[in-house]
C-alpha cells in the first residue's frame, strides 16, 4: 500500500526546525517535512497552525484502525476523524478492486496538515511532504518543481515536473514494491499527480498493484507473514524482483498504464509516471517530466 500503517506510540508528537528553516513534524510512523513561502510573519503563523493541528492526528487515527484496515465494500465506512474521512473518500471511487482506506493514509495526513497550514494565511506556495506523498498549495502565478526518483534503493534524479498554479494538481504520491509499504505489483515506482495528495495516494496504490507479471524472478510472501498488523492479510506482496526480460517489463508497465488511463478518464488523476527496470510510461501531466518520453 502507498501509506504506512499508524500504530500507537508512547511518545508524543515532536516538532523541530531544520537547519534550512523547514519544519519537521514526527509522531510514530508519521514523518512530515513542511515548507512555506511568503512573508516571514505569515510563514511563522502557518507553521504554528500546522504544529497545533498535528498534535492529535495519530491518536485519532489509531482509534479507528479496525475500520481503516477493512476492505471498502458497497457501503461507505462510517468514520469520525477528519483524516480518516479523507482516507475513505479517496478510496471510495476505487472500490471495484481490493482497497482499504489505509491506501490513502499518508496523502490524507499531508492534505489535513496542509489545510491547517494555509488556513487564513497569505502564502505564495507551500508543501507538506509525508514520506514522498506530498500535498501542495500554490497561489496564483506560483509554481513548484517536484523530483521523480524511480529506485529508492539507488536514489537518483530521474526527472522533474513543474506544477503550476493554473493546473489542478495539488497532490502527488508514489507507490511500488521498493517503497516503505507493501505492494501487490512489481513497479519500481508509480508516481501519480492528482487534485489532492489523498487521491494521488490511493491511485498510486491501484496503479502500482496493476504493474505486474508472472515470472520466476519475482519473489512474493504473504503480507501477514511479514507484518501481522497489515491490512492486506494473507495476500501475496512483492519482496524481490530479479532481472526481467524486456518484453515482460513492457507488458507489466502497459497493464499499469491502462489502469492509470481509466483513472484519468474518470477525472480521478491528472497524470502518472510508471517505472520498472529502466523502462517508463508517462500519462497526462506527467508527460512534462524532463528527460522522459511519453508512452
Amino acid at each position: 500500500m502507498a501509506g504506512v500503517d499508524p500504530v500507537a506510540d508512547v511518545s508524543g508528537p515532536v516538532s523541530a526546525r531544520l537547519p534550512d528553516g523547514r519544519l519537521h513534524l514526527q509522531h510514530g510512523p508519521i514523518d512530515l517535512i513542511i515548507e512555506a513561502f511568503g512573508a516571514p510573519s505569515e510563514v511563522e503563523r502557518a507553521y504554528r497552525q500546522a504544529i497545533a493541528r498535528f498534535d492529535d492526528i495519530l491518536a485519532t487515527l489509531v482509534r479507528e484502525l479496525p475500520i481503516l484496515r477493512s476492505p471498502v465494500g458497497n457501503t461507505p465506512p462510517v468514520l469520525d476523524g477528519p483524516v480518516a474521512r479523507r482516507m475513505a473518500e479517496a478510496v471510495w471511487p476505487c472500490r471495484a478492486v481490493f482497497i482499504t482506506p489505509m491506501a490513502a493514509v499518508a496523502g490524507s495526513v499531508a492534505d489535513e496538515v496542509l489545510a491547517a497550514l494555509v488556513r487564513d494565511r497569505r502564502l505564495e506556495k507551500a508543501y507538506v511532504n509525508n514520506g514522498g506523498d506530498i500535498a501542495i498549495h500554490l497561489a496564483p502565478g506560483h509554481s513548484l518543481r517536484a523530483a521523480i526518483v524511480a529506485n529508492v534503493d539507488a536514489p537518483a534524479l530521474d526527472g522533474e515536473v513543474e506544477l503550476r498554479a493554473e493546473q489542478p494538481v495539488r497532490g502527488l504520491a508514489t507507490s511500488g514494491w521498493r517503497g516503505r509499504s507493501f505492494s501487490l505489483g512489481i513497479a519500481d515506482s508509480v508516481t501519480v499527480l492528482a487534485r489532492s495528495a489523498a487521491m494521488a495516494d490511493a491511485a498510486a496504490t491501484i496503479v502500482a498493484n496493476a504493474v505486474d507479471a508472472d515470472h520466476p524472478a519475482i519473489e512474493r510472501r504473504p503480507a501477514n507473514a511479514i507484518n501481522d498488523d497489515t491490512d492486506l492479510g494473507a495476500r501475496l506482496v512483492t519482496v524481490a524482483v530479479g532481472r526481467l526480460p524486456h518484453d515482460v517489463v513492457s507488458a507489466a508497465l502497459d497493464h499499469g498504464l491502462e489502469n492509470a488511463r481509466v483513472l484519468n478518464a474518470r477525472g480521478l488523476i491528472e497524470g502518472a509516471a510508471l517505472a520498472l527496470q529502466g523502462q517508463w510510461r508517462l500519462l497526462g501531466t506527467a508527460q512534462s517530466i524532463s528527460g522522459r518520453t511519453p508512452a
